[in-house]
């Protein structure tokens, strides 16, 4: 009897699996194939119906994953975020880099990944149009977090006693060094001068750092 119970329960646990499995690779699809029409005809102009007949999935296990455009948009471009955190906290956290080092790299490493990140250009258009406000939050959280990891690098910086510490709140230089980073985004991104500007990366960098050293 407790044998086949056990039996029973492998077998309950194992369509669990599978149905989970089965709704996890359908979700990675969606998003793939999402992620893929949005980069190349832009939000507006992409539909869950594009989406659900490219992907080769009904209509409904679209709905089933997110409940709107706007849900799986947000989600597209998450992933495009996630993937600059994840290659930005690895820079961060080198133990083997000085702080100057790691502003460089951070600097360069950021316009990179968001130079592919196609769907996270659409959000930046979308200011000069039509504002995407369920986007909002996301890029909020991004403003925040990389706030935090600037702040990890100047103290590292001013430890090793290559910045200044200044008598200013720190918060006011943060915000700054964003809107410096922002204000990078629009010649880069919108205007494609990615390609054309990448040779005075080191300028640039220079001027930033030369701003933080004593």
């Amino acid at each position: 009897m407790y044998f086949l119970c056990t039996i029973k329960q492998y077998q309950s646990n194992y369509i669990i699996f599978s149905k989970k499995m089965a709704s996890e690779n359908t979700k990675d699809k969606i998003l793939e194939v999402a992620n893929k029409l949005f980069s190349r005809f832009g939000f507006h102009k992409t539909s869950m119906d594009e989406i659900a007949r490219i992907a080769r999935k009904a209509k409904g296990s679209l709905y089933y994953h997110f409940a709107s455009k706007e849900e799986l948009f947000t989600e597209v471009v998450a992933k495009e975020i996630e993937n600059l955190k994840e290659n930005l906290t690895i820079i961060v956290n080198d133990k083997n880099l000085k702080a100057e080092q790691k502003i460089k790299q951070y600097l360069v490493k950021r316009m990179e990944v968001l130079n592919n990140a196609s769907n996270y250009h659409e959000t930046l258009k979308a200011d000069f149009f039509e504002h995407f406000d369920f986007i909002d939050d996301l890029r909020n959280d991004l403003d925040v977090w990389e706030k935090e990891q600037i702040k990890k690098v100047i103290e590292q910086g001013i430890e090793e006693n290559t910045f200044e510490k200044r008598n200013g709140n720190m918060e006011v230089l943060l915000d700054v060094f964003i809107m410096v980073l922002k204000g990078l985004e629009i010649p880069f991104f919108l205007q494609n001068k990615y390609n054309k500007l990448n040779p005075y990366f080191d300028d640039l960098l220079q001027i930033l750092i030369k701003g933080l050293s004593k």
